[in-house]
């Protein structure tokens, strides 16, 4: 049991033991928020939300009231990865080592090494993370436009502009004015996954919904949308985890 009095400061993060290993949580204080909240964050991990006029030892008695609701929901958690030197990313599916070119300037390159897949990207080492992240949103933005271009195509509609964002739970979006917006994070998926969420917001350009007519517009233009869909349920979370 943790002890405070009421004064003490509301601090960035605190840690629980839940079934033997400690947790760490993120603690955030929201003017808007009515009520003490736990939130499981696919890429922060567990966040508790204090109201305007918590207080820290409130915060305490609630995180303790909640131990095993996160007991049974903690494996939904993922642990981040962080993209850098020495890590390994799903670049299109499959499973690559970032490794240094030894080199400052220059462009990431594949490799298929013996029995793996390099991903050799240029700068000091304490850049490589970034410099990755940069080229992966530029593969995934040169993936999407050449699969927007063939959706728009079978479907007779137009698109104004294709953004990539860094959302934490979304894939794409469309809005009414026909921009388009993807997760870089698509790049990382198998390319049949890429295709259907290019065709899932394609075809919102159309249905600006998730009606039957809705669907009956993205089998028209990719009859195969249940593979992406299905692989996109069973493991799109996971893909969340790369920061």
């Amino acid at each position: 049991m943790l002890f405070s009095r009421k004064s003490d400061p509301i601090p960035d993060s605190t840690a629980i033991q839940i079934d033997g290993e400690r947790q760490q949580i993120i603690v955030r204080q929201n003017n808007r928020a009515r009520r003490y909240r736990i939130t499981l964050d696919s890429r922060q991990g567990i966040i508790l939300t204090i109201p305007k006029s918590g207080n820290w030892r409130d915060a305490e008695k609630f995180l303790q009231t909640q131990h095993n609701w996160l007991a049974a929901r903690q494996h939904h958690v993922m642990t981040p990865v962080l993209i850098g030197l020495g890590a390994t990313i799903p670049l299109r599916g499959v499973n690559s080592l970032i490794q240094s070119t030894g080199k400052l300037r220059g462009v990431p390159r594949v490799e298929q090494a013996e029995d793996a897949q390099i991903l050799h990207v240029p700068g000091a080492p304490e850049h490589v993370g970034r410099r990755t992240i940069d080229w992966l949103k530029r593969e995934a933005k040169a993936d999407l436009t050449e699969r927007v271009a063939v959706h728009t195509v079978r479907l007779g509609v137009r698109h104004k502009a294709i953004s990539m964002r860094d959302q934490s739970t979304r894939w794409g979006s469309c809005s009414s004015a026909g921009h388009l917006n993807f997760n870089w994070r698509l790049i990382l998926a198998p390319p049949f996954v890429l295709d259907y969420v290019a065709a899932h917001e394609v075809a919102h350009l159309i249905e600006m919904n998730h009606s039957q007519a809705f669907w009956d517009q993205v089998v028209r233009t990719l009859p195969d949308m249940a593979r992406g869909r299905t692989w996109l349920k069973a493991h799109g979370r996971t893909l969340f985890a790369y920061q």
